[in-house]
């Protein structure tokens, strides 16, 4: 099932954005959905729901937009953010909380539709790509979504999920990078993390939701901003 927040402190934005969500479903025939409407982004963050896709006002009394969506990456949230607002000024501003997407008030139904579009076949994607982690006689099958980084300790392989559950099993992390590909990135010789997770990299550490850090080689560095310029631009952000 499809799980959608929307987060507005204006009742009938909130309704007008609901009923573009209804007729979006409807017309491409996905019934198995949710939608949870809040007013503002203290109740968002209280319900400690794990949404797909969260549209989200900017302008509201504090947390606001901003800083909800912060506190949401900070506790590893991985959900697409879609911004809705009056704010154009503001566009630039939504990269450093990882946003899918920008719509103005009022909405206008083709932009709607090409955002959704997108945006579902992006969730699509992530749910269709996993890997098998073998254990003994035992196996699990682990989403790439839900993984944070990888780290190596002698002979084996650490698996940091965004639940912070830790799934460990014997391999090289060499195989591992090829079986993930392009979402992930080999920072260091003993770490390989998910650009989807990263926040920012500073002094020799890549930073990540909840104030986690992992070490980035001084030679990977620049190769790290570059990749991750590319995979925010595959991602449209």
């Amino acid at each position: 099932m499809m799980k959608f927040a929307i987060c507005d402190d204006e009742p009938s934005m909130m309704q007008d954005i609901a009923d573009h969500l209804a007729s979006y479903m409807e017309e491409h025939q996905r019934n198995a959905y949710s939608v949870s409407c809040f007013s503002c982004g203290r109740s968002l963050l209280e319900s400690g729901g794990d949404f797909d896709i969260i549209f989200l006002d900017i302008q509201m009394e504090q947390p606001d937009g901003m800083e909800t969506a912060r506190l949401l990456r900070r506790r590893g949230d991985s959900g697409l953010l879609v911004f809705v607002t009056v704010l154009k000024e503001c566009v630039f501003d939504v990269f450093e909380v990882e946003a899918y997407d920008y719509l103005v008030k009022p909405l206008d139904s083709g932009r709607f539709k090409r955002t959704m579009d997108r945006a579902v076949n992006l969730l699509e994607k992530r749910a269709a790509k996993t890997i098998t982690i073998r254990r003994g006689t035992a196996c699990e099958v682990v989403s790439l979504s839900d993984i944070v980084y990888c780290e190596v300790q002698g002979r084996k392989i650490y698996v940091h999920k965004s639940s912070g559950e830790i799934v460990d099993y014997y391999d090289k992390l060499e195989d591992l990078e090829r079986c993930v590909g392009r979402g992930f990135f080999r920072c260091h010789r003993s770490y390989l993390v998910n650009l989807s997770y990263v926040c920012g990299c500073r002094g020799g550490q890549v930073m990540l939701p909840q104030g986690e850090m992992i070490p980035v080689s001084r030679l990977r560095e620049r190769d790290l901003t570059q990749t991750l310029l590319r995979h925010m631009k595959e991602r449209n952000f």
